[in-house]
């Protein structure tokens, strides 16, 4: 199975942002001749602090990525985070993704899977690969069409995440498509005063880790300037490092 990628800015910021992560996207789409999925979240709704930006919500975010699709032709794929949600989003994206701290929640699964997209659920930090049969076999009993699985580590200490490589053959077992979470994996939950920290240094060998394991989708959340970025810098890709972290996994 040929490896998609998911990427772009944890939060829509503004559409100038949309734009410039888009226009390399489709650069590199072209180049490799790869699927590419355009991820930006409409809200954040589990930031750490109550403070912090949440995006531009849902209505407002919804236009905004559906001129991504206009302009740039490319996959869309963003998080819902209650069941009405999923409807409204359904219509303008191509995969649906439950949050990882979310995966659990019956009522979203079952929203999600009712709108005949793909639905991408993200391993809860709590639970183990095998845990994850449960959440697909709700999706699954709702008419889902098609099911992804993302790893993105387990939380085994106080803000730090520790991936088990052994999470990606496990959850093959129940979906076609397993994708590696390369970006949120090095985070720090809470742990940079009321913000999460990370150290996205440790991405290009995260994903070379997944793909020794079998991952054939890879996530990357990505910023031109992460240091300046409104959600999750620490953790996200210089936009300029996209194209060669893709090329090391083809």
């Amino acid at each position: 199975m040929a490896p998609i990628f998911i990427a772009g800015p944890c939060v829509i910021e503004s559409a100038d942002l949309l734009d410039e992560v888009a226009c390399e996207l489709v650069r590199i789409k072209q180049k490799f001749n790869i699927e590419i999925y355009f991820k930006a979240s409409f809200d954040k709704a589990n930031r750490t602090s109550v403070h912090s930006y949440r995006g531009p919500g849902l209505e407002k975010g919804l236009q905004m990525l559906d001129d991504v699709r206009e302009k740039y032709g490319l996959k869309l794929l963003t998080d819902i985070h209650e069941s009405f949600q999923a409807a409204p989003v359904g219509e303008v994206v191509d995969v649906l993704q439950i949050p990882a701290f979310l995966c659990r929640q019956t009522d979203l699964l079952v929203a999600a899977a009712r709108t005949g997209k793909i639905v991408n659920i993200k391993k809860a930090q709590f639970l183990s690969g095998l845990d994850m049969k449960y959440p697909v076999e709700k999706a699954q009993e709702s008419g889902a069409k098609e099911i992804w699985l993302t790893e993105r580590g387990n939380i085994y200490g106080y803000n730090n995440l520790v991936v088990d490589f052994r999470n990606i053959p496990d959850m093959k077992a129940f979906v076609p498509r397993v994708v590696m979470d390369c970006t949120h994996s090095v985070q720090r939950p809470g742990a940079a005063g009321g913000k999460t920290g990370g150290n996205r240094e440790f991405v290009p060998a995260m994903a070379l880790a997944a793909k020794a394991f079998g991952a054939d989708g890879y996530f990357f959340e990505t910023h031109p300037d992460p240091e300046k970025a409104m959600s999750d810098g620490p953790n996200m890709l210089y936009l300029k490092d996209l194209e060669t972290v893709i090329a090391s996994l083809l």
